[in-house]
């Protein structure tokens, strides 16, 4: 008894199946490309400006929008003239500023260390001299707002 398989058959219909829905979904992704912006997103009657200014034409809400922006372009008074020189220099950002206030540098402290003369290999003479060790192989930094100073 022989069992025969039509796997071209099958095959055909699978690949039949796989073209259609390449189609069906090449079809689905060009039309979006057909829709134009303006159809989509009208622009409306107002420009930006018109709307910034309140002439959307809503009504009372867009007035008093407009109202509330006219209090806060005041003028300075001569109180906040005078203290503006002192001030501004204490908010400008520097990059050696950022890094000392946010980061500081925790203490180092050097070891001084004398170097009494002697011979080298025997045979040559080395004059003493100091040199200067650090505690701590690399310099640490505080995290912004650890304390660094003593309790």
């Amino acid at each position: 008894m022989t069992i025969s398989y039509h796997t071209p058959r099958l095959a055909s219909l699978s690949d039949r199946g796989c073209r259609l829905a390449c189609l069906v979904l090449a079809g689905c992704l060009m039309s979006g490309c057909a829709t134009s912006k303006e159809e989509m997103l009208p622009a409306g009657d107002h420009t930006m400006l018109a709307l910034w200014n309140g002439e959307d034409g809503s009504g009372s809400a867009s007035r008093a929008t407009a109202v509330a922006r006219q209090a806060l372009r005041r003028p300075l008074n001569s109180a906040e003239q005078q203290t503006t020189p002192e001030t501004d220099d204490s908010y400008a950002r520097t990059a050696a500023s950022e890094i000392s206030q946010q980061f500081p540098r925790l203490p180092n402290p050097d070891m001084v260390m004398y170097i009494f003369p002697h011979l080298a290999d025997g045979n040559s003479p080395v004059p003493g001299y100091s040199t200067v060790f650090s505690f701590y192989g690399q310099t640490q930094y505080a995290m912004p707002g650890e304390r660094t100073g003593a309790l």
